[in-house]
């Protein structure tokens, strides 16, 4: 047996048999264990991917290519990037958010009237979602803020996401002509799609680095701020007492010093 063996293995074809065995071992392994498409593409039926890939063709395809593939002018600039892999969640940000269709090149989408119903931005989603696995629609029990944890998504944000988006979510500058966006009356669900598929400049966490109950406990804590009361009329940013010192240098003492002078004034012409 061994000596048979032995001859099998000096055989010219031996090698390539042990390859196609390996490759067909590895290719069953992915097919059985990785994901074949995201939640979003098994719920979506045929009529919807249909329709989404219609809208796709009108809408985003003169940028984007006809199959997401991403569109090079003759210059090497980037018409638009490949949207494959994308996955529905970036979709349903960039279009619900009114960031796509883009108007013109800039250094930044900003956010601005929504093109399309709510209806079409899943069309369209499930149609992209059908090209590659990517991130998908959060479900609704991660955008509940009621079950949040308000300080730990305080601090979590603080810790991640104050460098960029200030310590209240009131946005600011960054290199090159961007910037944090102001993240007041955003929807849960679209805050929590920026997190997973990293817009613009943003990096993207992961439920790895930030699990889906922490980016739920990081919207909860946006909630509050933006709920908060102004007992003194004016909320200044909400950016803390630094906002508030600079305010009461500038305008009340400021004030002073002008009365100040004023009586002075005053007083020597009498």
């Amino acid at each position: 047996m061994g000596r048979l063996l032995s001859t099998r293995r000096r055989h010219p074809l031996a090698a390539i048999a042990v390859l196609v065995a390996v490759l067909f071992t590895a290719g069953g392994a992915y097919a059985a264990l990785a994901p074949t498409t995201s939640q979003n593409v098994q719920a979506a039926s045929s009529t919807q991917i249909d329709e989404g890939r219609q809208l796709f063709a009108i809408g985003c395809s003169s940028c984007h290519g006809l199959n997401g593939e991403g569109q090079i002018n003759d210059n090497g600039d980037v018409l638009g990037p490949s949207l494959i892999g994308v996955g529905a969640a970036a979709v349903d940000f960039q279009v619900g958010t009114g960031r796509m269709p883009l108007a013109a090149p800039s250094a930044q989408a900003e956010r601005k009237p929504v093109s399309y119903s709510q209806d079409q931005i899943d069309a369209m989603a499930a149609f992209v979602a059908s090209l590659a696995p990517g991130p998908d629609v959060p479900d609704e029990e991660y955008l509940d803020t009621s079950q949040g944890n308000v300080a730990r998504g305080g601090e979590l944000f603080r810790t991640n996401c104050s460098q960029c988006h200030n310590t209240t979510g009131q946005g600011g500058a960054l290199t090159m002509g961007q910037f944090a966006p102001n993240l007041t009356g955003v929807e849960p669900r679209h805050i929590y799609e920026a997190m997973i598929t990293g817009p613009q400049a943003m990096p993207v966490f992961n439920d790895q680095t930030v699990t889906p109950e922490d980016k739920r406990d990081i919207i909860a804590f946006l909630e509050s701020v933006q709920n908060e009361p102004d007992p003194g009329g004016l909320a200044i940013g909400r950016a803390g007492p630094v906002a508030e010192g600079l305010w009461a240098w500038l305008v009340g003492i400021g004030l002073l010093i002008g009365m100040a002078t004023w009586i002075v004034t005053r007083s020597s012409k009498a």
